[in-house]
């Protein structure tokens, strides 16, 4: 399977030194063509600065599709293309060069976000998240909401990044599990059942600054 238009992509590049982790790069697909994929700069996760990628250089790069597969692929940067705002153009890769690595499926990461819940059309309150992932969430409710395995919730999710911006991420989940925690509170787990492409790569992209903070601790 090949990028589409919008998705997120993640780039991988050596770092100055060698001796270090390699340096993780996001942007976002912006066009493609038979030969390219073209890419906004991307941006370095650690600094938060763009990187600026040199014709010729070599990256590991991977996508996550709506079922949180995990493709991977190498290539090379084969130029650039000005426009409103400049693309960099990593080579095409053929299918065959693409593989996919089920096992990690979406990042997780625990997590403490608003997220407003809607039961049927009337009831509504506003939860705490237990941990959040491209696949799901899971939060805490009092107890007197009547949530059961296999139910439908229409929710709204707050994201905040580490740059300051803030974002929603709406999506229809469907409860896989009831767990008590607390005399009066519920444990809700979910896994989403409809989501935006673009939502969903929001939670992702929390996901993954989560996750490079918790590596510098």
């Amino acid at each position: 399977m090949l990028p589409k238009i919008n998705q997120m992509m993640y780039l991988q590049a050596e770092s100055a030194t060698g001796n270090e982790e390699p340096i993780t790069l996001r942007s976002r697909v912006a066009d493609l063509d038979e030969r390219n994929i073209y890419i906004e700069i991307p941006l370095d996760e650690k600094s938060r600065k763009l990187y600026r990628a040199k014709v010729g250089e070599q990256f590991q790069l991977y996508f996550f599709t709506n079922e949180g597969v995990k493709h991977l692929f190498a290539s090379d940067v084969t130029g650039f293309r000005k426009e409103k705002v400049n693309l960099v153009a990593i080579r095409m890769p053929k299918l065959e060069d693409i593989s996919k690595d089920q096992r990690r499926s979406f990042l997780r990461v625990e997590a403490n976000l608003e997220v407003a819940v809607q039961i049927g059309n009337k009831l509504r309150f506003v939860a705490i998240t237990e941990d959040v992932g491209g696949g799901g969430v899971s939060f805490i409710c009092e107890r007197k909401w009547p949530i059961e395995t296999n139910a439908q919730l229409s929710c709204w999710l707050l994201l905040h990044y580490k740059n300051g911006s803030i974002a929603h991420a709406a999506f229809v989940g469907e409860v896989v599990r009831v767990l008590p925690v607390e005399s009066d509170r519920n444990l809700i787990m979910m896994r989403f059942q409809d989501i935006v492409d673009t939502d969903q790569q929001k939670i992702i992209r929390y996901c993954f600054e989560r996750q490079l903070d918790k590596r510098k601790d």
